[in-house]
């Protein structure tokens, strides 16, 4: 029986812990609740917004329609062959848990995204990914319902049409589905990532040798140095997307900032600048105007320190993005989507 909620705060359930209000609320815990709720909205014909873990967007005034909060939960080893577990994870279970789960029972795969914030929900819809891994790389399918029908359909990897911080989800198919299970690939013989950022000197470190288990130990040891705790600093993670460039438009800039790093992709043609060393260089990191911010320690994150709105971010986040365009020429792009 679903429950439908006016005029609720939704600050619970946002990371930046923004406080507006939804016009109509309602959590979600099987198909059959998604699907009445999706009939009853059609005689209402209100605005939908599909909520996981509320940790990738930024609120910047009251939600005038029905925010779904996608509560689905469930996890399950569906098959096995000799090289690959597919485990099937509900949308509504939160993705360090069922990165842990997948750590303790030895599936290799996503050790490298340890302690990234949000649902399962969220994972292939921003194909989110850190230290070298993106969750494309492990994504054998993704289950859906059609809003306009009810309908449930699958998406095959290639089906996704995954990008860097994309898929079809958040383009062409954006506000069309409501993603209700995702199935991992999931590899038995593990294959290591400990090239990218600090895992190889974590590990150093920690004295321990490459595993699933401290691998996913490193990559948390890492993050919790850096990034804020967003039950204490509001925040997203991370609020742009680094940029991606022609590598002949590098080559010029390098002539003039000869320290700024960057990592070939696209075989060569392009380069991937970090949005954290432009923000640096521009003179953000650390900034602090009333209760929005830049991290002290990551200026790819933004924070609220408390009563910031949504719009001071917003607001705090544009002047980010020119200063850097007029400095270096490159638009940043943000990660966090805008309601």
């Amino acid at each position: 029986m679903i429950q439908i909620k006016e005029n609720i705060s939704l600050k619970p359930f946002n990371s930046f812990g923004i406080d507006v209000l939804a016009k109509q609320f309602c959590t979600v815990r099987s198909f059959n609740e998604v699907q009445a709720l999706l009939e009853w909205n059609k005689t209402k014909n209100s605005p939908l917004l599909i909520l996981g873990g509320g940790s990738n967007l930024l609120f910047t005034k009251d939600y005038n329609g029905l925010v779904l909060q996608n509560a689905l939960k469930g996890i399950e080893l569906v098959k096995e062959d000799n090289e690959y577990y597919f485990v099937k994870a509900m949308a509504g279970e939160n993705w360090h848990q069922f990165v842990s789960y997948c750590v303790q029972m030895q599936y290799q795969g996503i050790e490298n995204m340890s302690l990234i914030p949000g649902n399962i929900g969220a994972s292939p819809m921003q194909n989110i990914g850190a230290y070298g891994v993106e969750v494309k790389d492990v994504i054998e399918s993704v289950e859906a319902i059609q809003i306009s029908d009810g309908a449930i359909v699958s998406f095959d990897n290639k089906a996704c049409e995954f990008g860097y911080r994309e898929s079809i989800f958040k383009h062409q198919m954006r506000n069309q589905f409501i993603i209700i299970s995702v199935l991992f690939k999931l590899r038995k013989t593990p294959v290591y990532n400990t090239s990218y950022g600090n895992i190889e000197q974590e590990l150093m470190n920690m004295k321990a040798a490459p595993s699933i288990k401290a691998i996913s130990d490193a990559v948390i040891r890492i993050r919790q140095r850096k990034l804020p705790d967003p039950t204490k600093i509001g925040n997203a993670g991370s609020f742009f997307k680094n940029p991606i460039i022609p590598t002949v438009l590098y080559n010029e800039l390098k002539k003039a900032h000869a320290s700024i790093p960057g990592f070939a992709v696209q075989n060569g043609l392009h380069t991937k600048v970090p949005a954290a060393w432009l923000i640096e260089q521009t003179g953000w990191k650390g900034f602090r105007a009333g209760d929005a911010g830049c991290y002290p320690l990551q200026p790819l994150v933004l924070v609220n320190y408390g009563h910031a709105t949504g719009v001071e971010i917003f607001n705090l986040s544009t002047q980010i993005i020119e200063k850097v365009k007029v400095e270096f020429g490159i638009e940043l792009e943000r990660e966090v989507n805008i309601y």
